[in-house]
């Protein structure tokens, strides 16, 4: 990245190339980062959540235990504001904060809705099970069970501290 110093002094070309970030996009992300993340997303999104079900629409810590729908639609909400940050950035709070981008493997791209929305599902399946919980510690390319299903993978982002 070109430094302020040099583009005033006109030495580099403010538009060229030099200038704009350049990320190198690393192999697939180990579980751990992943764990992290997602332990991350549950308090910046999922919290809040259930904070705003629990004391504002219902009346309180009883009542919410005792609905299913509840429950239910505290996951739908979850999930939808998750899709909604896979589409627009491919990167949930989580993601952002430990360097994570979630791309489809054809494209290289963020994912479209429909692919997002399948991903979400396959990982609640995923998290049912202990076998999809285990799969990216057994694979050299650390792709979980949603990831092979919908053909994704959640990479690392590096900047270019080369130039």
């Amino acid at each position: 990245m070109a430094r302020w110093r040099d583009i005033k002094k006109g030495k580099i070309d403010s538009s060229s190339s030099e200038t704009k970030e350049e990320f190198i996009y690393g192999l697939c992300t180990s579980p751990l980062h992943r764990i992290k993340a997602f332990i991350t997303d549950m308090f910046l999104i999922m919290m809040p959540i259930m904070y705003i079900t629990t004391y504002i629409i219902m009346d309180g810590k009883d009542s919410f235990q005792g609905s299913e729908m509840a429950r239910w639609i505290t996951m739908i909400v979850y999930g939808a504001i998750t899709v909604a940050f896979w589409v627009k950035k491919g990167q949930t709070p989580g993601f952002k904060a430990y360097d994570l981008i979630l791309i489809d493997d054809k494209t290289q791209k963020t994912l479209p809705v429909i692919k997002a929305t399948l991903r979400y599902f396959l990982f609640l399946v995923s998290a049912v099970s202990i076998l999809g919980f285990l799969i990216p510690f057994f694979r050299k390319d650390k792709k979980t069970f949603q990831d092979l299903v919908m053909q994704t993978s959640v990479i690392r982002i590096e900047e270019d501290t080369n130039k």
